[in-house]
This record gives C-alpha cells, structure tokens and sequence, in this order.
C-alpha cells in the first residue's frame, strides 16, 4: 500500500510541477497518449498532436477514475463532452482532441521533424503556428446533441436512461461500453468530476490522491480490473457490485 501511494504521489506532483513550470512544456504526441501520458502532457502547452495520435482516459475499464490531474480538466472542456470522455474512454483522434480542447495543435506527421528542428533552434514555442494543419470535422460532431442532453444527466443511471431513450445506433453503443465499465468507477468518476469542476488543479490532486486510498487499495474492483483487462485480458471483469442499480449513493459520496 505504502508504495502505491509513494507512486501516485510523486506522479500528482510532476503533474502539478508541469503546470507550474515557467515556461512552455511542449508536447509532441504521434501515437498513443492515454492515462498517466495524458498527465505529461496536458497541463502545460502547447500540445501538438499528429494524424496518428490516439488520446483518450480509459481508467473506468479497470475500475479507477481519472486522474492525473484531468478531473480539474475534464469539467471546463466545452458542454459535456469531459463527462463523456471520462464515464466512456473514448478514444480520439488527434484532430478530435484538439476540437475538445485536450490539444492545441494539429501538425501532421510528416512535418514532426521540421517542428522539432524550428523548435530547437528558435527556442521559441510560437513557431508550432507555422506547421499547423487544417482539422477535418470531429468524428463526434453528428452525435454531439445527444452527448450534451444525455450526459448532463446528474447520475450515470439517468445518463443510461437518456442514451436509451435517444434510441440512435450510437446512443445504444454508449450505453453497452458503459454496462461493461465498474460500476462504482463509473458512479465515482462521474462524482469526482462534479467536484473537480469548482476545485483548482491542486485540489483535484488532492482529491484524487484521496481516492487512490479507497478505490485503489479496498475496493475489489481495481485489481479486478486490472487482472481482467491488462493480465488475463479476458474482457469478463466480476464487479462489486455487478450492476450500477446496485451501487449505493451513499458510499459513493463518503469516499
């Protein structure tokens, strides 16, 4: 236990040092950027993805919560597209990210080593604006009425409900990765973001740090997650509780 919490420890403070930093931290990502990578990346800028870039926080699927910082940034990304990224893990492009506000940049992958070599000479992070492509409409944008409708929803019951009452081969879609998700993860996560929303960085940090004590070391879930998804890899996790009719409100809001 102790050295789990030593590690999300020191991971929080180089998130919140990168946020403090005094000058521009700027991040270049050209392929896979989830959970604790999407920590070193985001609180400072700018951030440039490419056309291969795949960002997303996918930590319900092993019954965690998002972290690193992102339960400050998910809230204040426009309408509820945070509480959806968060509750479903979806993953986005990089043009997708930066239409969400998690990136700042579009540069495609063949100009990289241009914007590295005008980065190191110049010193100057503003030269990212020359090598900036045009972005192509988000993937999301036909669904983004029923992610603002549903996902306003106060519980993830209600979101459930919403999705299933919009009744588009989308909606239902959402609604099947969320029955697969923890429970209690979902119902937490969707918590934690409520919170997060009128916290700064470092109290988000300290909430999360918080919760690595009780998701993390008593609940089941986490290292049933993890066992089904990262060692077993058999996608059949046994939650506790199973369904989130099951999850109690209550314990939810003392963790």
């Amino acid at each position: 236990v102790s050295d789990a919490l030593a590690f999300f420890t020191e991971e929080y403070e180089v998130n919140e040092g990168i946020a403090l930093f005094g000058k521009p931290w700027i991040s270049l990502v050209d392929g896979v950027c989830m959970g604790g990578g999407i920590g070193l990346s985001l609180h400072n800028g700018p951030r440039v993805v490419s056309e291969h870039a795949l960002l997303a926080m996918p930590e319900t699927a092993i019954a965690l919560f998002p972290d690193v910082g992102t339960s400050h940034i998910l809230p204040h990304l426009p309408g509820r597209l945070g509480i959806w990224l968060a509750l479903t893990g979806a993953r986005l492009s990089g043009a997708d990210s930066v239409h969400v506000g998690l990136a700042t940049h579009y540069v495609l992958r063949e100009n990289f080593p241009a914007l590295r070599a005008a980065l190191v000479e110049t010193g100057d992070a503003a030269v990212v604006e020359r090598f900036a492509a045009p972005l192509p409409e988000a993937s999301f944008e036909a669904h983004r009425g029923t992610i603002e409708r549903c996902f306003a929803k106060p519980t993830v019951l209600e979101i459930i409900a919403a999705l299933e009452a919009e009744g588009t081969e989308w909606a239902l879609a959402q609604v099947k990765i969320l029955r697969r998700m923890s429970p209690t993860s979902l119902s937490v996560s969707l918590e934690l973001l409520k919170r997060g929303a009128a916290m700064n960085l470092r109290g988000c940090l300290d909430e999360e740090l918080k919760l690595t004590r009780t998701v993390v070391h008593d609940h089941p879930d986490f290292r049933e997650g993890v066992r089904s998804v990262l060692v077993d890899k058999d996608g059949a996790p046994n939650w506790t509780p199973k369904t989130l009719e099951e999850v109690d409100p209550a314990a939810v809001l003392s963790l």
